[in-house]
C-alpha cells in the first residue's frame, strides 16, 4: 500500500497504527518529482505523450494552463492514449493549486508577452484576410494614383467643381461674379464696364452677376437660364464655377450642372420675405438640395446671403433662425448635418466674409471666410485609375468637333484613342482644353475639359453621350432594374407610367414597364409579390425601359452613373439607383436563335 501511496497510513497485523514517513524515504517516488520538471521549463513547449501505464500519478502534465500563460508563444501539446481513465477526473485538484503559485510571476511576464501576443495570431480567418487585403490594395491604389499624377502633371493644385443653388434672386450670380473679381480672373476695367453698362440699362446693382450672364436675355431679366461656367484659383486650390439657373423653369439645365460638380453651394437670401418664399411649398430651395443629393454631391456649403440688408443687418438671431429651419430639412435629404453641412454667413455684393472675415460689423462671426473654408475642405476621391468615363454635357463646331465635358474616372493624353458611347463610334482626341481655353497635353478624374475629337461629326454627339475607353466601355442599355424612392405625385404610379429620366449630363424619356417589389417601413424587407401601384413616400423596385440605348452603370460600381431622377410636369417624381443592368443584346441573340428552331416529327 505504501508503494501504491507514499502518504498513507501504514497497517501491519500485530502493530498498531504509524506513520509511513520512515518507509518513504527509502525509496524515492517518482511521482511527486514529476511536477517539478513540468514546472521548471517554462519558457519551451512541453510535449507528453503518455503511452498505457499507471495515469493517475501521471496526470499532472494537466497543468497546460501553465506553461501556456508563460510562454505564450509556444503551445503546449499534450497527447494521452490509453491508460486507466476513470482516475483523471483526480488530478485537476494539483493544478488549481498550482495555478496560484505560479500567477505572481504572471504579471511581470504578461508585461513581456502582452504586446506580441495580437501579432502572432495563428488563426487563419477569411474576414481578416479580406479586411487584410483591402487595406493593402487601397494604398497601393493610392500610391498609384499620386504616381500618375506626378507623371501627368508634376506637382499640379487640388481642383474642385463647385455648383450655386437656390431660389431665384437669392444672389447666386452676383456671389460667383464677385468671387471672380476678388480673385482676379476678373480685372477691375472690365467690372467698371459692366458696372457703367447695368447702370444704363437701370440695372445697377446687377453688374456683379453679369460677369456669368452673358447673354442678352439673362442680364436684361437678371435670370440665369443655362448653366454659366467660370473658372478661380487660389494659392490652394484650382476651382471651376458652375451658376445654375434658379427658376423652376430650368430645372433641367440646373440638374446637368449639378451632375458636374463636387460640391454644391446653397445660396439662401436672409431678407425679411425672400428666404420664406424659397423654401416654403413651391419655392426651389426644397427641390434643389434634394437634386444636388441625387446628383452625387456629397458636401453642401449653405450660404446665408445679403446679411448686409437693412432688414437684417448682420443680425445673429436670423441666422440662426435659417440655419434651425433648414437642418432638419437637409437632414431629410440625405446630408448629415455635423459632417456634410456648413453654414456661412456672406454678403455676395460687398464681398464680406468672402475672401476677408467680416470683422467689426458682425463680432458674432468667429468661422472662416468662405474662400478659406473651401480651401480646407476635404478633398473628394478621385478614380484615377479607374476606366476612362466622360458623359458629354455639351457639343459645337468649331474648325472641327468639340465635346465638353467633367472627366468622371480616369485619365486622359492628346492622342488617345477612345469610343464614343452608345453609338460606338472610333474617335480619337486631338486637342484638350481646360478652364482658361489653354491647350494641355492630358487630364485627369474631377477636370472639367473641351476636347477636339476627330473621327466624329458634331450632328452626331448629343449630349448624354459618354466618351469611354475601349478596354472597358460603359455599358449601353435601354433595360435596367432601379431602386425609387417616390417623392411627390398627385396619384398613384401603375406599371406604364412614363417620366422623363436625368442622369448624369443625359435627359431620356422612360417607361416603369413592370413593378417588382416594394420596401416594408417597418422591416425594410423587399416583398415577394410585386405591388399592382405606388404612391408618395413608398420606396419600391421598378423595371425601366428606355426608347434609344442609354449610358449608365450600377451604382454599386458608379455612384456618378448610377443615380437617376425622374421628373413629370415639372415637378421631381421620384430619386432612384440602378441596381442591375439586363443586356438587351443577349436577349435578342437567344430571341433571334429561338426564332430559327424547327420541330420536325
Amino acid at each position: 500500500m505504501s508503494k501504491l501511496n507514499a502518504g498513507a497510513f501504514e497497517f501491519v497485523p500485530g502493530k498498531s497504527f504509524g506513520f509511513a514517513q520512515q518507509n518513504q524515504q527509502q525509496p524515492p517516488p517518482p511521482p511527486i518529482e514529476r511536477p517539478e520538471p513540468t514546472e521548471a521549463p517554462r519558457p519551451a513547449p512541453t510535449i507528453s505523450l503518455n503511452i498505457g501505464g499507471s495515469k493517475p500519478p501521471q496526470k499532472p502534465p494537466v497543468e497546460r494552463p501553465e506553461p501556456s500563460e508563460a510562454p505564450r508563444p509556444a503551445p503546449t501539446i499534450s497527447l494521452n492514449i490509453g491508460g486507466s481513465k476513470p482516475a483523471a477526473p483526480q488530478p485537476p485538484a494539483p493544478p488549481a493549486q498550482s495555478q496560484p503559485q505560479a500567477k505572481p510571476a504572471t504579471p511581470a511576464s504578461a508585461a513581456k508577452t502582452h504586446p506580441d501576443s495580437p501579432a502572432p495570431s495563428k488563426t487563419f480567418s477569411l474576414e481578416k484576410s479580406k479586411t487584410d487585403t483591402a487595406a493593402v490594395a487601397k494604398e497601393v491604389q493610392a500610391v498609384a494614383d499620386k504616381a500618375v499624377l506626378d507623371d501627368l502633371f508634376g506637382k499640379v493644385k487640388e481642383h474642385l467643381n463647385i455648383v450655386f443653388i437656390g431660389h431665384v434672386d437669392a444672389g447666386k450670380s452676383t456671389m460667383g461674379g464677385n468671387l471672380l473679381f476678388i480673385t482676379g480672373m476678373v480685372d477691375k476695367r472690365t467690372m467698371e464696364k459692366y458696372e457703367r453698362e447695368a447702370k444704363e440699362a437701370g440695372r445697377e446693382s446687377w453688374y456683379l452677376s453679369w460677369a456669368l450672364d452673358s447673354t442678352p436675355q439673362e442680364r436684361l431679366k437678371g435670370k440665369t437660364v443655362e448653366v454659366g461656367r467660370a473658372y478661380f484659383e487660389t494659392d490652394a486650390r484650382r476651382y471651376t464655377i458652375l451658376d445654375a439657373p434658379g427658376h423652376k423653369t430650368f430645372v433641367p439645365s440646373m440638374i446637368s450642372g449639378a451632375a458636374q460638380a463636387d460640391i454644391a453651394i446653397l445660396v439662401i437670401s436672409a431678407r425679411k420675405g425672400e428666404f420664406e418664399t424659397g423654401f416654403e411649398r413651391g419655392g426651389q430651395t426644397r427641390e434643389h438640395v434634394m437634386l444636388v443629393k441625387t446628383a452625387g454631391v456629397s458636401k453642401l456649403v449653405i450660404a446665408i446671403n445679403k446679411m448686409d440688408d437693412p432688414t437684417v443687418n448682420w443680425d445673429k438671431s436670423r441666422f440662426d433662425e435659417i440655419k434651425d429651419k433648414l437642418t432638419p430639412f437637409v437632414k431629410a435629404a440625405g446630408f448629415n448635418p455635423k459632417t456634410d453641412v456648413t453654414f456661412i454667413p456672406v454678403s455676395a455684393y460687398t464681398g464680406k466674409n468672402l475672401k476677408e472675415r467680416v470683422g467689426k460689423d458682425a463680432p458674432w462671426v468667429s468661422g472662416p471666410s468662405f474662400l478659406e473654408l473651401m480651401d480646407h475642405m476635404p478633398m473628394v476621391d478621385r478614380k484615377i485609375s479607374a476606366p476612362l468615363m466622360i458623359p458629354i454635357s455639351e457639343k459645337y463646331k468649331d474648325m472641327g468637333t468639340i465635346a465638353v465635358g467633367k472627366i468622371e474616372s480616369g485619365h486622359i493624353r492628346k492622342g488617345d484613342d477612345l469610343i464614343l458611347m452608345p453609338n460606338k463610334d472610333s474617335v480619337e482626341i486631338t486637342g484638350i482644353y481646360n478652364e482658361l481655353e489653354e491647350e494641355v497635353p492630358s487630364a485627369i478624374c474631377g477636370d472639367n475639359v473641351r476636347l477636339r475629337l476627330r473621327g466624329v461629326e458634331d450632328d452626331d454627339i448629343s449630349p448624354g453621350f459618354v466618351l469611354t475607353s475601349p478596354a472597358k466601355p460603359i455599358h449601353a442599355v435601354r433595360q435596367f432594374e432601379a431602386q425609387l424612392a417616390i417623392l411627390e405625385h398627385k396619384s398613384i404610379i401603375c406599371a406604364g407610367y412614363s417620366a422623363v429620366m436625368h442622369v448624369h449630363t443625359l435627359s431620356e424619356e422612360v417607361v416603369l414597364t413592370a413593378l417588382l417589389h416594394y420596401f416594408d417601413k417597418a422591416t425594410g424587407r423587399k416583398s415577394r409579390k410585386p405591388p399592382q401601384f405606388a404612391k408618395r413616400g413608398q420606396k419600391i423596385v421598378a423595371l425601366i425601359e428606355t426608347t434609344a440605348p442609354v449610358c449608365v452603370e450600377r451604382f454599386a460600381d458608379y455612384p456618378q452613373l448610377g443615380r437617376f431622377t425622374l421628373r413629370d410636369e415639372g415637378r421631381t417624381i421620384a430619386i432612384g439607383k440602378i441596381t442591375k443592368l439586363i443586356d438587351q443584346h443577349a436577349v435578342d441573340e437567344v430571341a433571334e436563335g429561338v426564332s430559327h428552331v424547327a420541330v420536325t416529327n
